[in-house]
């Protein structure tokens, strides 16, 4: 069975006109369109980056050229693919596949007979309150052991990170049974490895409970950097070959993180060059720094 792990740092990336414009050739009109109607740049950065690499995935590693491919949307916004795909043998399962963006990054986990779910999050304090106060707006979310977890962890900057751990957690089920915002947070408790995440390391040992322990899915933990966490889970097998390996003894699948020329070094152009569509991103891609020039004039 197949995995990718794939991430784009869209925090540092300034695109050049002819890159920006390049890539907006380079998804369907509709997500182009989409994209423009973003306020602001890093949020149109990202969603660039989810699309141009969810179509590197869908031609490098399920085959079909860039030109075919029709990517549509659930009615809950997910991405699904339209073009159909056909499945010969059980080596050739089905692939699931899903995207995540916050903080400095876009992601992308992909796995082959298995659902797969991601979350990536960014450790941050609170915008406009106190670590306690932002836990206490936030106490719904997690069960008495998960904030007993939570809050023995150490600092404020430790607790907000064992925090942003557990959400990353809870989002990657989320997104991978498809539930949406109308699951219960509290039904499902993570129990995770007193083991501290590292960079270039995957931990597979955090157990869920949803009322009881879920033996048959798995969840991989790793940091990108010091600040930014993801947590990918696993569901149980779609069809599972005999006696197949317990996927915690499969090796564990890290994430690369990709350059531009990497991200679109499959790409080709479905539609024309817009040039107005650079001056668009270029008006938003300045205005943070109008909006402080104009504050430290006055």
């Amino acid at each position: 069975m197949g995995s990718v792990r794939w991430a784009f740092r869209c925090g540092s990336w300034t695109p050049s006109r002819s890159d920006w414009l390049f890539a907006a050739r380079c998804i369907q009109r509709e997500e182009k369109d989409r994209i423009g109607q973003f306020v602001f740049a890093k949020d149109a950065k990202s969603a660039m980056a989810g699309r141009l690499l969810l179509r590197r995935f869908v031609c490098e590693k399920m085959g079909i050229p860039w030109s075919e491919i029709r990517l549509e949307r659930s009615p809950r916004g997910k991405p699904y693919l339209a073009t159909p795909v056909k499945v010969s043998s059980e080596s050739d399962l089905a692939w699931s596949f899903n995207l995540s963006h916050q903080g400095d990054y876009t992601v992308l986990a992909a796995e082959q007979g298995r659902q797969v779910g991601v979350d990536i999050m960014k450790t941050a304090m609170p915008g406009s309150s106190s670590v306690p106060e932002f836990f206490r707006i936030m106490t719904r979310q997690f069960t008495a052991h998960e904030w007993s977890t939570i809050q023995s962890a150490g600092s404020e900057h430790q607790q907000l990170a064992a925090f942003y751990r557990h959400w990353a957690l809870k989002e990657s089920f989320i997104k991978a049974i498809g539930t949406g915002l109308g699951f219960n947070l509290q039904r499902v408790e993570f129990h995770p490895p007193s083991e501290p995440l590292t960079q270039d390391q995957v931990l597979r040992q955090t157990k869920m409970h949803l009322d009881e322990e879920e033996e048959d899915w798995v969840f991989e933990e790793s940091l990108l950097d010091a600040d930014h966490h993801v947590a990918v889970a696993l569901g149980p097998a779609d069809n599972p070959c005999p006696a197949p390996r317990p996927p915690s003894l499969l090796p564990p699948t890290t994430f690369t993180v990709l350059s531009f020329s990497e991200l679109i070094g499959s790409a080709s152009p479905l539609t024309d060059e817009d040039p107005a569509y650079w001056d668009s991103f270029k008006m938003k891609a300045e205005a943070p720094q109008r909006q402080k020039d104009t504050h430290t004039s006055t």
